[in-house]
């Protein structure tokens, strides 16, 4: 779809690169020239995105970081810089989320959602910019939401990541706004459902949920990660240069036909969110 060298002399800053979409978008942006840098809290995966990065010819290196820290944000973004020089482009991708009955849930486990989803994405988010404006410099922020962060309906069952992910999306259009005359863009994709190692099995919680859910969707299936990492890729490229402030989602018209992703989890009796609950690890 795109020339290898989209992407070329690019240094790019991705949170959550060890697993899931993060790592798929790393893979393939090093495959259009890029250089990544990406930063999680657990080494063993990140290491293993680079070394893919680096079987491919690309370049790559990582750092583990809890966003939730800014200290240890800002140390990564020096250690980004002394790999990398420049840190032209920001793509907030780590989160969390599990799905909880809320009356059930604890203040650290709705903060621990937070803290990672909207305090994370603004620690990154600022560290960069700070750099890019003093230096006169412009750049790019992506930032990974949620469809019902988009469509503005929320979902029950996943109250922390409905919230925190509103107000990455509020922060994606306000910024987009306040940083344009510093040549900043900031946009945001908004995901349906995308299979992934982690966060699926916290989020379909049976086979047979899983058939359920992709009844929902017109198109009869769940998305493709090179799908996503291949939207990300334009949207970060110069061919978008005049897109600033929005959202694309990508969902196959899920939430076009009923709000709030995760609803439907409202059809599973007590007895499983028990179980549910009794696996879960405690916050």
């Amino acid at each position: 779809m795109f020339q290898p060298d989209l992407l070329k002399d690019r240094a790019i800053f991705l949170t959550g690169g060890g697993s899931g979409l993060g790592r798929s978008m790393a893979i393939h942006f090093a495959k259009l020239g890029a250089r990544l840098f990406v930063v999680g809290r657990r080494e063993e995966p990140l290491k293993a995105t680079c070394d893919e990065i680096h079987r491919d010819g690309g370049a790559a290196a990582f750092a583990t970081c809890d966003v939730r820290d800014y200290a240890a944000v800002e140390t990564a973004f020096a250690a980004a810089e002394l790999q990398f020089g420049e840190i032209d482009t920001l793509v907030n991708n780590a989160a969390g989320n599990f799905m909880a009955r809320t009356e059930k849930l604890s203040s650290n486990a709705f903060n621990a959602v937070v803290g990672i989803v909207l305090n994370g994405t603004f620690h990154c988010t600022q560290a960069f910019a700070k750099r890019r404006i003093e230096k006169k410099l412009g750049g790019n922020i992506l930032n990974i939401t949620t469809t019902y962060a988009a469509a503005n309906c929320g979902s029950g069952y996943v109250v922390p990541s409905a919230c925190a992910k509103a107000g990455v999306l509020a922060m994606t259009t306000s910024l987009a706004v306040e940083w344009a005359k510093y040549h900043i863009r900031v946009n945001a994709i908004a995901p349906g459902p995308f299979p992934t190692e982690g966060a699926w099995s916290r989020l379909i919680p049976s086979k047979q949920f899983e058939e359920h859910a992709i009844s929902k969707i017109p198109m009869k299936r769940f998305g493709k990660h090179e799908e996503l990492t291949n939207l990300a890729a334009f949207l970060l490229s110069d061919m978008a240069e005049y897109i600033n402030g929005e959202c694309v989602v990508i969902d196959g018209s899920q939430w076009l036909r009923g709000a709030g992703e995760f609803n439907d989890l409202g059809l599973l009796p007590d007895a499983v969110w028990e179980q549910l609950e009794a696996v879960r690890p405690k916050k």
